[in-house]
């Protein structure tokens, strides 16, 4: 299983380095259109709704602002809303636990707001000004940061986070996450040069690193409160779109803010 798990990444992380950089600006913008289509239809699936009558409410909730965002600009509320939504779906798993029981149309409401509403940041965030390297900074800080977690976690790991979220992950790796990606934040700063100041990377840094936590915590949390173990299949090995992305996609939102 862990074999797959590495094949799969040395294949994906390349590949989508590569579409970062070299695809043209629409091109990256109509992908990032079908990669949001499709974590609706994994939304759909993991929460029940594969059935005409949710059709209307992806339609209004993920496709009318996945599609106004990216044709049509940023609404900073929107996002921002959209988090606090998820953040709370966490913070009542942490509590009460999921195992299915917010399966509903509440539940298909806040998996499509999410996926509608958060994904079109990452086109927005790379067609911007300087927006290759700022989203390349970004996946690779959130890499550090998940890395970090992981093997911190594994090795010196003894107090659970929020063990009704997921079980696996551990105050002390959620700190080693953050850590590593300050240091990588810093690092690239000292590599990089120019005019960047010391104080704002590593407070940059920081905020990557705890959003990306978050964001894969939220993830947890809605597939936790659908009462599945992955979002979808579309990876072997790595689950579904959505468990690839929860821990990059607050990152890429605030990032996309910070720089705007």
């Amino acid at each position: 299983m862990l074999r797959t798990r590495l094949l799969t990444a040395a294949v994906l992380l390349p590949a989508v380095g590569a579409l970062v950089v070299f695809a043209p600006a629409w091109f990256f913008t109509i992908f990032i259109a079908i990669a949001a289509i499709w974590g609706l239809y994994e939304v759909a699936a993991m929460t029940g709704a594969l059935h005409m009558v949710a059709i209307p409410l992806f339609a209004v909730v993920g496709g009318v602002p996945l599609f106004g965002l990216l044709y049509g600009g940023d609404v900073v509320w929107l996002p921002v809303l959209v988090i606090l939504m998820m953040l709370a779906l966490v913070a009542r798993v942490a509590v009460a636990g999921g195992a299915g029981s917010s399966r509903g149309p509440r539940l298909v409401f806040i998996g499509a707001a999410y996926v509608g509403v958060l994904f079109p940041y990452f086109a927005l965030l790379r067609n911007g000004p300087w927006g290759i390297e700022m989203l390349l900074v970004v996946i690779l800080l959130v890499v550090v940061s998940d890395s970090g977690a992981y093997f911190v976690g594994m090795y010196l790991g003894r107090t659970k986070l929020v063990p009704n979220v997921s079980p696996n992950k551990t105050v002390e790796g959620a700190v080693g996450g953050l850590i590593a990606t300050m240091a990588a934040g810093w690092l690239l700063l000292e590599i990089r040069g120019g005019s960047w100041d010391t104080g704002p990377v590593l407070l940059f840094s920081a905020m990557i690193s705890l959003l990306a936590q978050l964001g894969d915590l939220a993830g947890s949390a809605l597939k936790r409160s659908a009462g599945v173990k992955d979002s979808g299949w579309i990876f072997p090995g790595h689950g579904g779109l959505l468990d690839r992305t929860c821990s990059l996609v607050f990152a890429v939102v605030f990032a996309y803010y910070w720089f705007h």
